[in-house]
């Protein structure tokens, strides 16, 4: 799959998600096969940059790979100056976010709230596309609610004006992450533009990958919440679509180590205090399967420092492995 100058490896990427996508995140997903992994999603308002929150989600140092960026907000003229300064920060690629169904970010008309503006969708994109040099790609949801789904006007209206690709979540703004996500709308916006379009949505296997891929004509797959505490799951999917054949998750141990590495990169990434907090969350995702009574993540989230919390992991999958 061709987005601008980029020729991604595979059609298999790591979706931004708020709170997760960091740069210890990317660089896992990387590592285990994602082709291209986006930022989580940055504020177009100038006044959050000199945040710690907003300088961790733009730093990019020694990552490998393609440097993508998402970016939130409802003004064009700040959504250009934000698309700059990201780029003159070390920023490939730009993406527009409007699918996130957040209530704060919505009340600013940002994110998915903006599946009810579609003029100022295109002035939005058309703007960023003018601003920068690197390649603009824009994700969204079906439309705002079942009654009002316009993806295909908002996909014609957005590669008109120069978006290279398109991501559509088969979900509206209403249903949020629940439900089943619906395919339907994908395919439409397929055949309505000539842009590569990747689909996204409850992809959690890879022939869930394939059926989508299959039914959709999508150019590509975007994978999210699947991939949280599995990692490994880009790397099964890319594989499965290339040759059919299935790949095993990795050994436990291996598993461990994976883990391991995170929670020291999380640390490292954030400090001690932060980098604690952050971790328990992952390590949660990776340990859910084998921890239905969640005693040991009760146990886990007292737990304070990285000696400590490595430590236990070993313990834990130790237990397990025997």
């Amino acid at each position: 799959m061709q987005i601008g100058d980029f020729k991604l490896a595979h059609p298999v990427i790591c979706a931004p998600m708020a709170g997760v996508t960091d740069r210890p995140f990317r660089q896992m997903a990387r590592k285990w096969g994602a082709s291209l992994a986006v930022s989580e999603m940055l504020s177009a308002n100038p006044k959050v940059w000199d945040t710690d929150k907003s300088q961790q989600r733009m730093d990019h140092s020694g990552e490998s790979g393609i440097r993508a960026v998402q970016i939130a907000g409802s003004e064009p003229e700040l959504m250009a100056s934000a698309a700059r300064h990201n780029v003159n920060n070390g920023a490939q690629l730009v993406d527009i976010n409007l699918g996130c169904p957040a209530k704060k970010v919505n009340k600013k008309l940002a994110g998915s709230a903006l599946m009810k503006e579609p003029e100022l969708v295109e002035q939005i994109a058309a703007a960023v596309v003018a601003a920068v040099d690197v390649p603009v790609t824009l994700k969204m949801r079906t439309g705002w609610d079942h009654d009002n789904k316009n993806a295909v006007d908002i996909a014609k209206r957005v590669a008109r004006v120069g978006i290279q690709a398109l991501t559509v979540h088969g979900r509206t703004r209403a249903c949020g992450y629940r439900g089943q996500a619906e395919y339907d709308t994908i395919r439409a916006v397929k055949q309505a533009v000539d842009v590569p379009v990747i689909a996204n949505g409850d992809i959690d296997s890879p022939q869930k990958a394939k059926q989508v891929m299959a039914y959709t004509a999508a150019d590509g797959v975007m994978i999210g919440r699947g991939a949280q505490g599995r990692p490994w799951l880009f790397q099964q999917v890319a594989h499965y679509l290339a040759t059919g054949e299935e790949l095993a998750a990795p050994p436990l141990m291996e598993q461990l180590q994976v883990l391991q590495d995170h929670v020291h990169a999380l640390h490292e990434f954030y400090g001690p205090i932060k980098g604690m907090r952050i971790a328990r969350k992952h390590v949660g995702w990776f340990v859910e399967p084998y921890d239905q009574q969640r005693q040991f993540r009760a146990a886990f989230n007292q737990v304070e420092g990285e000696t400590e919390q490595l430590d236990m992991l070993i313990k834990f999958y130790q237990s397990i492995y025997q």
